[in-house]
């Protein structure tokens, strides 16, 4: 199955110039999204992982019926104020400005080996923000893995673990 034929183009979106390439239709078709979800188990089961990371908020959806196929668990990295109880930062450049993604004080042990994902992997700084923040409460990143990545943005380039995308534009 071509898993291309399931992603819909939506041009000028979130704002003029930006082509958004939207997992919606890939979600709405049963056999697509399994297949998806197979794929990525392919990818990942390899690394043996502790843990799947889902960066908010689409990554949620990726990472956690592929850890329920793995038989592991599933954490959550957030925008700042979003997770409740004790919480580590990690503030990051963007473009214009900055965020800041949080995980749970408690929620990995050291050492845990863990595969972020996410939808899509564009210019890979929350990628690479996520990874950070992974390691510094613990976290032993394997490799990263996306449905979506925009080739052109060279978005692998800032992570320094393997990364793993199942459909890739070029442009």
């Amino acid at each position: 199955m071509n898993l291309k034929d399931h992603i819909r183009s939506i041009p000028d979106f979130p704002k003029p110039g930006i082509l958004f390439y939207d997992i919606s239709t890939l979600l709405q078709h049963a056999e697509a999204w399994k297949t998806t979800v197979d794929r990525l188990a392919e990818e990942i089961y390899p690394y043996k992982p502790d843990r799947l990371i889902g960066v908010e908020s689409r990554g949620f959806l990726v990472a956690a019926p592929l850890a329920v196929r793995l038989g592991i668990g599933f954490t959550m990295v957030r925008k700042q104020n979003k997770l409740p109880g004790e919480t580590i930062s990690f503030t990051y450049e963007l473009e214009y400005g900055s965020d800041t993604i949080e995980i749970q004080s408690d929620a990995l042990q050291e050492g845990q080996k863990v595969v972020l994902m996410d939808d899509l992997l564009a210019t890979g700084g929350t990628a690479a923000a996520a990874v950070e923040l992974l390691r510094s409460v613990g976290g032993d990143v394997v490799a990263s893995a996306f449905i979506i990545e925009l080739n052109f943005l060279n978005g692998r380039n800032k992570l320094d673990v393997p990364v793993h995308s199942l459909i890739v534009y070029d442009d």
